[in-house]
């Protein structure tokens, strides 16, 4: 599967599909949440967070991916991702593109 930010691919005709998307939410682990306030007094990356919002957007990419493979996609273009505080000490991430197929050159 091919996933990319452009509106097409460079050098394929592509065949729109649809849109699709993927989303997880996930809340903060309370120990890992009283480190980080700490860490916030004195400055720095708080890598539990940074771990946490990674992991999420493993598993929406994961989900829109698959959302696309139902479709017979062969790629998503145009990929955008979005996050927001759904309640207090859980976030949401989601994802969103166009599932597309790639044309053969003879058609």
């Amino acid at each position: 599967m091919i996933l990319v930010n452009t509106d097409s691919i460079p050098g394929k005709r592509i065949h729109t599909l649809g849109m699709v998307k993927g989303f997880f939410v996930q809340s903060k682990h309370v120990g890992r949440d009283i480190m980080s306030v700490f860490k916030s007094l004195v400055g720095g990356e708080l890598k539990a967070y940074s771990e946490m919002l990674n992991e999420s957007r493993e598993r929406a990419t994961a989900r829109m991916v698959a959302e696309a493979e139902k479709l017979g996609a062969d790629a998503v273009v145009n990929i955008r991702y979005a996050s927001s505080q759904v309640m207090a000490g859980a976030a949401e991430i989601l994802v969103y593109g166009t599932a597309v197929t790639i044309l053969d050159d003879d058609a």
